[in-house]
């Protein structure tokens, strides 16, 4: 096959920093293990600040008189006779009483089904191969945007497609694939619904939270506004710099046969799609039916509200699970795919199997957590960060995206969204609460820093394979390529994902349902 030759640059010196941060990155250990010595260094520190007397003086909701009070907070040491009997008889409770950890379990009790039946993947591959030509780049972007909400379908199914689609349009593939790569990965926290990494984010931010009050909850949908229209700027975004900046660097390839992906569908499949869509509003269409009367079991039941501590939005995660999880059934039993319900409980053994790794880090990032704040060690830092930050009289916009910032840094040398959350959430959240910011508001900061460093991380699981879908169309591919040609959506990422944040704080625009951006 003839390859497409492009037109590029080699900078020896951008090469040699690239290899030095894929060396850094490779070089940390396992995350289950990170978290393991992280919980041991509280431990060890715990005891160091203990003894040095180490304290912070400040303002924290005291939870007897649920008022604000001004309190002297010390460091704990663990290696006490009461940290050593804390940390035995409060491991299976830090364990089981995780926030995130059973919400992403009910979630992907739904979301496998999607993924493991080829719903999703067909979904998705209908709606790409039936887009017309001039609304093909700002469609993948979109679809690569809203293939987030089933974790990781979006790098396996629509970015090879993207490259096909492109190719087959005259267009470079290696464009088409950048596209994708964009939607899926740097628009990761912006979508139209809410997905798995939400209820995700939103446990730690709990969590962390009841550093400063331990009565504070951070809803899935707490971003949700904020989401949906930050989906439409990335769509704009990603559509003007794969048009206007991508692709006119890249050679134009010659075309290839249109029906190379006609056969992407076959009518088995295509009559799958049909009855699990129809299956799918049938789903949208009673619930939107059962929360139109006043007294609707789905409403608040002293206030009538839909969002107000409403059992719609208090139980939005197995309302995800069940809309995910009946029409991706239906998929598959006319698919053939499931023959019957044994094969139906095996796919759900499968999805829970799948999440082995992320329950056995769950484990140590509870510890982790639960040691934190027991020491008051986070407490501590919030105090003194607040103190600094109050000091430096800086806006709030600027201390947003200072934090923005911050988090695409740390995002190219540690891999896992939530993980970094994990570390990141009980130091800043707490220091943001106490300058009167809302949870919700840091974690939002701290997504959109994490999505626009996706996409010139090599840290990043999938970006090896994003390097194998390149040398398809280009064996001269490699990281450096890749870097080069995402590194424009980065930045226009950054710099219009940041402007959005401020405009909103500047109108004073909630972010979610109920969530405000001050306390």
């Amino acid at each position: 096959m003839k390859k497409i030759p492009k037109r590029r640059e080699n900078n020896r010196i951008f090469q040699r920093f690239l290899n030095y941060i894929e060396k850094i990155g490779n070089s940390l250990p396992h995350p289950i293990t990170l978290f393991a010595l992280f919980a041991f260094a509280v431990v060890i520190l715990s005891s160091i600040c203990a003894f040095l007397d180490v304290s912070a003086a400040g303002e924290t909701i005291n939870p007897s008189t649920m008022e604000l009070e001004k309190q002297v907070v010390s460091a704990v040491s663990l290696l006490t006779r009461e940290g050593l009997s804390y940390m035995l008889t409060s491991a299976v409770s830090n364990f089981t009483s995780f926030a995130p950890l059973g919400v992403v379990l009910v979630t992907m009790l739904g979301v496998g089904f999607a993924e493991g039946s080829g719903y999703l993947s067909a979904l998705i591959r209908r709606a790409i191969l039936s887009t017309p030509r001039g609304i093909v780049t700002p469609m993948l972007v979109f679809l690569g945007v809203m293939s987030n909400i089933a974790s990781d379908v979006g790098y396996v199914v629509l970015i090879p497609i993207g490259a096909v689609i492109f190719k087959a349009y005259g267009r470079h593939p290696i464009a088409g694939l950048a596209a994708a790569f964009a939607g899926v990965s740097g628009g990761f926290s912006a979508n139209l619904l809410i997905g798995t990494i939400d209820p995700m984010l939103a446990g730690i931010s709990t969590e962390a939270s009841h550093l400063v009050n331990p009565f504070y909850t951070v809803q899935a949908t707490d971003n949700w506004f904020f989401m949906i229209v930050s989906t439409f700027l990335i769509v704009a975004i990603g559509t003007f710099v794969t048009d206007r900046i991508v692709e006119p660097r890249l050679a134009a390839p010659d075309k290839i046969e249109p029906d190379s992906i006609s056969r992407e569908m076959g009518d088995l499949e295509r009559k799958a799609l049909r009855w699990a869509n129809w299956t799918l509003l049938a789903i949208l269409l009673f619930i939107a039916a059962c929360c139109i009367p006043a007294n609707s079991f789905l409403r608040n039941p002293q206030t009538g509200s839909l969002t107000e501590n409403a059992p719609l939005i208090n139980g939005l995660i197995p309302l995800i699970a069940i809309i995910f999880l009946v029409p991706s059934i239906v998929f598959g039993l006319v698919t053939r795919k499931y023959k019957g319900e044994k094969d139906v409980c095996s796919q759900m053994s499968e999805n829970m199997s799948a999440m082995g790794s992320y329950i056995a880090l769950s484990f140590f990032a509870a510890q982790f957590i639960n040691y934190f704040s027991y020491t008051k060690l986070g407490t501590i830092l919030a105090l003194k960060g607040a103190e600094w930050l109050g000091s430096v009289a800086m806006p709030g916009p600027v201390l947003m995206v200072l934090f923005i910032l911050f988090s695409a840094l740390i995002n190219l040398v540690m891999g896992s969204a939530s993980a970094k959350w994990t570390i990141l959430a009980p130091v800043f959240v707490p220091m943001f609460m106490l300058l009167g910011y809302s949870p919700q508001l840091t974690q939002v900061a701290y997504r959109i820093g994490d999505s626009c460093t996706n996409l010139i991380t090599p840290l990043m699981a999938y970006f090896s394979m994003i390097v194998v879908f390149a040398k398809k169309y280009d064996n001269s591919s490699g990281i450096g390529t890749i870097i080069s040609t995402m590194i424009p959506y980065c930045l226009f990422f950054l710099l219009g994902w940041s402007a959005l944040l401020i405009l909103w704080m500047l109108l004073g625009l909630p972010l979610g349902p109920g969530a405000g951006l001050l306390l």
